[in-house]
């Protein structure tokens, strides 16, 4: 077993919305704090990152878009943009344990040259996620049942999966959920991370975000809490497991 620390990546400017998305992360991974370092990039640059320093990498959601037009982006979504793409980048080359959540897919499907839009987004919801039969065999995704319930809220989604990557995972309104490149890199659409308290804690922060509308809060909640949301946590559990592996070491 590794003693490598974790480190998590945050990318969301609302600091209200950090400390709950760190803990769900702590918590679904199953390590304690002193094991999961934490950098908010929207306050931090990632400076020269050593990939071996950690065991593995998990990279948070956030409100920002790629296809955001580039001149309507804040000074610090370009700078969280280009620092997760440089360590896309590097992950991939070195195959290293890297899962990039909701947002960060949208880094990475631009970085490996497949196409991002907005077709697919989705409004904060439980939806039932299919894998496909790459999926049920791969060794991080075939942990999860075939079919089973998970949050999300995205207004942009992997339209064209890069020409590299292995589909493991889709739902009935957004064909790509979770690709994996390589053996150790995985981006997901959906919330591995959340229960759904804390997904309706989530939408109090992002009700004028355009998820839903505000007006409908209550109501999205009533939804989020009538829903049954037990398995995408074991993704972030059995991704630190693997990344814990002598292999990995």
């Amino acid at each position: 077993m590794s003693s490598k620390p974790f480190l998590f990546l945050s990318a969301r400017p609302e600091v209200e919305a950090v400390g709950p998305e760190y803990e769900s992360v702590r918590r679904a991974m199953g390590v304690d704090a002193g094991r999961l370092e934490h950098v908010r990039l929207d306050v931090d640059p990632l400076g020269d990152l050593t990939l071996d320093t950690y065991a593995g990498i998990v990279v948070g959601g956030s409100p920002f878009n790629v296809t955001t037009p580039e001149a309507g982006k804040h000074e610090a979504q370009r700078r969280v943009e280009s620092d997760l793409t440089r360590l896309a980048e590097a992950a991939v080359a070195a195959d290293s344990p890297l899962l990039f959540t909701c947002y960060g897919i949208g880094v990475l499907t631009r970085l490996l040259g497949g196409q991002v839009g907005t077709a697919y987004g989705e409004q904060a919801q439980a939806v039932e996620i299919r894998l496909t039969d790459d999926g049920t065999a791969d060794p991080l995704v075939g942990a999860l049942p075939e079919r089973f319930e998970a949050l999300v809220g995205h207004k942009e989604a992997t339209d064209r999966l890069p020409v590299d990557a292995v589909l493991l995972a889709s739902s009935a309104g957004c064909p790509v959920q979770i690709y994996r490149v390589g053996t150790n890199v995985y981006a997901t659409q959906f919330h591995p991370e959340v229960s759904t308290a804390d997904f309706i804690a989530r939408a109090q922060v992002y009700r004028h975000h355009g998820y839903f509308p505000a007006s409908e809060l209550r109501e999205v909640g009533e939804r989020l809490a009538a829903a049954s949301v037990t398995e995408p946590q074991r993704m972030l559990r059995r991704f630190a497991e693997l990344a814990d592996a002598p292999t990995h070491d």
